[in-house]
């Protein structure tokens, strides 16, 4: 059973239409109990990182989410949740993360390219992955975003993208796993991306 965490924000349904339709069993929750319960969990979200993690701390899922990663279980973070997972982010100057990495998020700089980045690029990969794998070379997989990582260990990235200049856009070390991108919006790739993630 696959827990997605329902915190108030994010593309639930999206994900949850794609684990039905991969035949991964799933259920959305905002029951740490429930979480606790589950074999994997996936913190997905779109929105503003203070507002998201205001919402987690207020309901204590932001406990749920690090016991999750300390546990062993596989823990995958999308967009807003792949964020939320770092110590902090431009976005909310004095916002404190969940810090199972470290490193801050930053935004996009301007190189005349439209910001937000939204659609459709394509991933490099920097080390094997679990996830990642038998997609192709080269992939294209979806985006919405106006901020991306910068990550203090560069050994946990595992993809990153061209966007005026190089976006580190996957992370990956033991049991947790996160994309800056959506999986779930991503066709055939994304959900190729999602079923080696159920199958962990």
């Amino acid at each position: 059973m696959i827990a997605v965490i329902d915190y108030g924000a994010g593309n639930l349904h999206s994900v949850k239409n794609a684990l039905d339709f991969i035949g991964a069993q799933s259920v959305v929750t905002s029951d740490p109990h429930e979480i606790a319960k589950a074999d994997k969990v996936i913190l997905p979200g779109v929105g503003a990182f203070g507002d998201a993690m205001k919402s987690l701390e207020k309901t204590g899922l932001d406990k749920a989410v690090i016991e999750t990663a300390k546990s062993g279980k596989p823990l995958l973070g999308i967009c807003l949740g792949l964020q939320l997972m770092f110590e902090e982010s431009e976005e909310t100057a004095g916002t404190k993360g969940l810090g199972i990495f470290k490193g801050k998020i930053v935004k996009i700089p301007d190189h005349g390219l439209k910001i937000p980045h939204m659609g459709w690029n394509n991933l490099t990969f920097t080390k094997e992955s679990r996830i990642l794998k038998d997609i192709g070379e080269s992939p294209f997989v979806y985006f919405v975003h106006s901020y991306y990582l910068s990550a203090e260990d560069e050994s946990i990235v595992s993809a990153y993208t061209e966007y005026g200049e190089r976006l580190d856009i996957a992370v990956e070390r033991g049991n947790v796993f996160a994309t800056q991108f959506h999986p779930e919006k991503s066709g055939g790739v994304g959900m190729r991306i999602l079923k080696n993630f159920a199958a962990l």
